[in-house]
């Protein structure tokens, strides 16, 4: 199926390619959290950089090249992040007794997102690239009336080192698609920035699982940002052993 948009016949996804992408995004999740965080710095970086060789094409399906620049940029920003998130939310506990007492920050799992029809292509980077440099994987929904810009990040990603399944990119209707992803038992937590006037069903759709729901910004460029896709583990340790 398909539908229209910025002039073009566009992929409209149905709920079973919303299955299929939790499903591919379950499959690849472990390994990308398990990889080193040095490596998945590495692969996001080679991301923006197969961006930069693009610029005029993805200029030419959004708003132009400033955003281009500014949706690299933050990719560049978050990927930095990737060797550094242990020590930047983590940390070392003071305790009354003979124990270590140490936090660390783990991915959640399967993020959906829905992402903000504009700006279009800098509101998806900066709605996925903190849930992805902790170690989540992602199944996001793109801008509704501006999609071309997430059908050329598809491509780029696809021929990039992210491993299959690691990013799953939907085009379609956003009411048809956003509430499979928020009740999906399957799903650890929804990204409902984009979502609009369907935010309050979907919180009450992930409600069922006890879904985590994040409310972000489209230009948004944070440490929290990253934080909100994390659980803080806590581990102890006895002392001399």
């Amino acid at each position: 199926r398909t539908y229209e948009a910025e002039g073009q016949n566009v992929a409209r996804a149905s709920r079973k390619d919303v299955r299929d992408a939790v499903a591919a995004a379950r499959s690849a999740q472990p390994k990308w959290a398990s990889a080193t965080a040095y490596n998945r710095g590495q692969v996001l970086y080679r991301v923006a950089e197969m961006m930069e060789a693009r610029v005029p094409e993805f200029a030419e399906l959004c708003s132009g090249t400033d955003e281009v620049h500014r949706a690299i940029y933050r990719w560049v920003w978050y990927a930095g992040f990737a060797d550094k998130l242990a020590q930047a939310l983590g940390s070392t506990n003071p305790v009354a007794g003979p124990y270590f007492n140490f936090t660390i920050p783990e991915p959640t799992g399967v993020v959906a997102t829905i992402a903000p029809d504009a700006p279009s292509l800098e509101g998806l980077v900066s709605r996925i690239a903190p849930a992805l440099v902790g170690g989540n994987a992602v199944v996001a929904v793109a801008s509704e009336t501006h999609p071309l810009g997430a059908v050329e990040l598809a491509e780029v990603i696809a021929t990039s080192d992210v491993p299959g399944g690691v990013v799953n990119l939907l085009t379609g209707r956003r009411a048809e698609l956003a509430p499979w992803l928020a009740s999906h038992m399957d799903v650890n937590a929804i990204d409902v920035t984009g979502a609009d006037g369907l935010r309050p069903d979907l919180e009450r759709a992930a409600a069922e699982n006890v879904k985590r729901v994040v409310h972000g910004a489209p230009d948004a460029q944070s440490l929290y940002d990253i934080s909100a896709f994390l659980e803080l583990k806590t581990v102890w340790h006895p002392i001399g052993t």
